[in-house]
């Protein structure tokens, strides 16, 4: 199934688009949105003949715009079908590229690596490990398996959902081995190799490729404007729902991962309501949720307004990566088939790590010094960046991990390349997209400690030097790779 744009949706993403010539500035304004990924791949362009009225322009003026879209490569047009969304075969390669792997072997001795939005443990998480450990003879009397999870810690968070307005019973918890552990188990128990996943784009890229291992065909969901105010583009996300029927959809409502996005409660409300006319459920991923570095009221958890929506969390973020626990808050009757689907990768998290878990959310309260923590970070990150990188654009968020930052111009894809060679690694745009749109983005997160995050706005104010300064031949094919 082809998913179509209407011609007043091309019109509002184009907006006011240069005409002089015009043919020329609704090529650009297209090629731009399809390369950030809001014209999704493969996206069916209405017909010339019905956009030319809507856009107040001629019917040659679109066709010509679309006939020099596909010689860029951004288009491709099929006799009797249409013409659909793409982008260059050479650019594909390099966002595959990148997905994998920036570089090569290992990255070099006094490199800083942003690629990651993870840092050290939270202080306190040692004498956590210490609690636990004195905790643990009284478990090894037993097999140690527990499908379902440690019940003091399915407790512990039944109890902190009810407290952010969620009533939520331990059996309604099932802890896992991670957020992405669980993001997996529910592909697995409630989709069949080949339905269609809904997938906010750009978006987590660990996530995306959870959601492929499963076995789903993942459908772009382009958000809206990335340095504007809501954020989510419901008209898209609802059209894209209706035109493609889902059988799961994976969003992230708090501190969206890598925008920084915070969904509101009335965006919410439409989300929930055009998941449930499409009958698709919802996979929602709160791993960042507790990473709230303002005072303002949260929304209530979006599972409040979606009754069978699947909820994700983690700690990872909270205390510290190497605590590879997480956990799913399902509906009653969808807890079994969880359940089954989880042993048939493993029979359990670690036992060990769930009890370093339950002192933790239970013992003194550290949580506060991490939210601190990051928010001095941000805060830093933010004025290096307003120092050394003035033309380049960003957000500041109230909560998560990192920064969303677009170029001026050019490639990041080949900014996060050349700035390798400076000593510092960064992830571009195409690495949050399911089909290869952001190529104006970075994300940069603020999680390293501030001599570090300084340094690296440095080295990369050096690379963006040095990419400005190459020869005009060289920088116009890099805009032929990456656009």
């Amino acid at each position: 199934m082809h998913r179509s744009l209407s011609p007043d949706r091309l019109a509002a993403l184009v907006g006011a688009f240069p005409r002089s010539p015009a043919y020329r500035g609704l090529c650009l304004a297209l090629q731009e949105r399809i390369g950030d990924g809001r014209i999704p791949l493969g996206c069916r362009l209405p017909s010339e003949r019905a956009v030319a009225p809507v856009l107040g322009v001629s019917r040659n003026t679109v066709t010509r715009a679309y006939a020099d879209l596909v010689s860029a490569g951004f288009a491709t047009a099929r006799q009797g079908s249409g013409t659909f969304a793409a982008v260059p075969l050479e650019r594909r390669r390099a966002h595959d590229h990148v997905l994998h792997s920036v570089g090569s072997g290992q990255p070099a001795e006094g490199t800083i690596d942003l690629s990651c939005a993870a840092g050290a443990a939270t202080p306190g998480v040692a004498a956590a490990y210490e609690r636990a450990l004195a905790a643990l003879p009284a478990y090894l009397s037993s097999d140690g398996y527990l499908p379902s999870g440690l019940p003091v810690l399915r407790a512990l968070i039944a109890d902190s959902y009810a407290r952010r307005g969620l009533p939520t019973r331990a059996e309604q918890i099932v802890i896992t081995s991670g957020a992405l552990a669980a993001i997996g188990i529910v592909v697995r128990a409630l989709s069949r190799p080949g339905d269609r996943i809904a997938v906010e784009s750009p978006v987590y890229s660990n996530a995306i490729e959870a959601l492929r291992l499963g076995g789903g065909r993942l459908v772009s969901a382009p958000l809206g404007d990335a340095l504007g105010v809501d954020g989510w583009d419901i008209d898209a996300i609802d059209a894209t729902l209706r035109q493609t029927a889902p059988r799961l959809a994976y969003l992230i409502p708090d501190f969206q991962n890598p925008t920084g996005f915070l969904m509101n409660e009335a965006m919410r409300a439409d989300y929930a309501r055009a998941l449930s006319n499409a009958r698709t459920v919802a996979i929602v991923d709160e791993t960042v949720q507790p990473i709230q570095l303002s005072d303002a009221p949260m929304p209530a958890p979006f599972a409040h307004l979606a009754n069978d929506a699947i909820t994700v969390g983690s700690v990872s973020k909270m205390y510290w990566g190497g605590l590879r626990v997480g956990w799913l808050r399902a509906p009653h009757e969808l807890v079994p088939r969880l359940i089954r689907a989880r042993v048939q990768s493993d029979l359990g998290s670690s036992l060990f790590d769930q009890l370093v878990v339950a002192e933790l959310l239970q013992g003194p309260k550290i949580l506060q010094l991490r939210r601190e923590q990051l928010r001095q970070r941000r805060d830093v990150l933010v004025q290096a960046l307003r120092e050394h990188l003035p033309d380049w654009r960003w957000r500041v968020p109230e909560g998560g991990l990192c920064l969303w930052v677009q170029l001026p111009q050019g490639s990041a894809t080949r900014l996060a390349a050349d700035a390798e060679r400076v000593g510092v690694q960064v992830a571009p745009g195409p690495v949050f997209s399911v089909e290869g749109g952001s190529d104006a983005w970075l994300r940069i997160p603020y999680a390293k400690p501030e001599a570090e995050l300084s340094q690296a706005v440095e080295r990369l104010a050096q690379a963006w030097r040095n990419l400005a300064a190459e020869s005009p031949r060289r920088r116009e094919g890099a805009r032929l790779l990456i656009a």
